[in-house]
């Protein structure tokens, strides 16, 4: 989705390539100039290395992740042990939720060097989470390109919010999500889009572009529905809960991970240091993440493999903002910019950065 851009002059990113002028509400200059660290002399093309070993590690490593909680959740359902399957399926959708950051990183085509391996696991994840990774991936490239600055950024629709209530309905079991999930699929294997990024993305006078999406939402569809009337005829009904609907169990630790990205942030500026947030996590929960806790970083080099963002971390923090270490650190950060939001309307949240003479740390 994103190459290395090798060739952009130090300390700023220039995205030159036409984009499609979908709309009238979307046309705006076909480029934004990012701010970018520069790196030190080799650094760029060591980390922009793609590795299928590293990639399989990564890969193989989160579907075991997966694959071992799913094989207690069936064996145990199909045994009767209720308290089990419960169990298993609860930890399945722990990491389940997290196969759209899976799917994001493959689909960046960076995880491995061979690029078969890319696309085939971005699938076999997108099935499993009913993502349509056509539409993402479309929307995706939009998103880092114009990061918060709407209309032509609305991957994540301003303002963007997160509430305890979120948060409690998504801890246990997403009923809404699931419900949302197969809508969506369904409208978009009968060809129907709604709302006005989805006519952006794929306008109605370019039907062509839209195939992919629709072709995908189908394969999805009748992908589950075959799951279920198997599962049905042989009285698996552990399967289709944990193959079809596993993904949307246990979603609190995703939640806490994925919506710290760029929640109470500015938008509309040029600097990735300014609207996305970077944060430390624990090997595990930052290994489940597929390392996107360097927000900052994947956006400002978003050609660096999932693996290599911890290395790109530190040769550029003495340029970043400061880093909170945690989950918590970091929620307690966003609060507390929600608190003088509400008591100060008007007043926007700029992140301190280092003076421009600050050495590296």
């Amino acid at each position: 989705m994103s190459a290395p851009e090798s060739d952009a002059p130090a300390g700023q990113l220039t995205v030159e390539e036409p984009l499609p002028r979908f709309t009238a509400a979307a046309r705006r200059p076909l480029s934004i100039e990012w701010y970018r660290t520069p790196l030190p002399p080799g650094a760029m093309k060591r980390l922009h290395a793609r590795s299928d070993v590293r990639g399989a590690v990564q890969t193989l490593g989160y579907l075991a992740c997966l694959a071992a909680p799913a094989a207690v959740a069936i064996r145990a359902g199909l045994r009767g042990e209720w308290a089990w399957a419960a169990g298993g399926v609860f930890l399945y959708g722990i990491v389940a939720s997290f196969l759209i950051n899976a799917v994001h990183e493959l689909g960046h085509n960076t995880v491995f060097k061979s690029a078969w391996l890319n696309v085939w696991f971005c699938r076999l994840f997108a099935f499993l989470g009913w993502i349509n990774h056509e539409l993402f991936g479309v929307s995706h490239v939009r998103h880092h390109r114009y990061t918060l600055h709407p209309p032509d950024d609305d991957e994540n629709p301003l303002p963007i919010r997160f509430t305890a209530r979120d948060f409690i309905r998504g801890f246990l079991f997403n009923y809404s999500y699931l419900v949302f999930s197969v809508r969506k699929t369904v409208r978009l294997a009968r060809g129907r889009f709604e709302g006005q990024w989805e006519h952006t993305l794929y306008p109605a006078d370019q039907p062509k572009l839209a195939r992919p999406a629709i072709r995908w939402s189908r394969i999805v569809l009748a992908g589950h529905l075959t799951v279920l009337a198997i599962s049905v005829a042989m009285g698996w009904w552990i399967v289709p809960v944990v193959v079809s609907a596993g993904c949307f169990f246990g979603n609190g630790l995703f939640l806490l991970c994925n919506n710290t990205q760029h929640i109470a942030l500015p938008s509309h500026n040029t600097d990735f240091r300014l609207c996305c947030r970077t944060f430390t996590l624990n090997p595990v929960v930052q290994f489940l993440y597929w390392h996107m806790n360097y927000h900052t970083e994947h956006h400002m080099y978003a050609a660096v493999p999932c693996y290599r963002l911890g290395e790109l971390h530190r040769l550029i923090r003495h340029d970043l903002p400061p880093t909170p270490h945690g989950i918590a650190a970091v929620w307690r950060e966003i609060a507390a910019i929600k608190r003088r939001e509400a008591a100060e309307p008007g007043w926007v949240y700029s992140p301190p950065l280092p003076s421009p003479s600050a050495g590296r740390s």
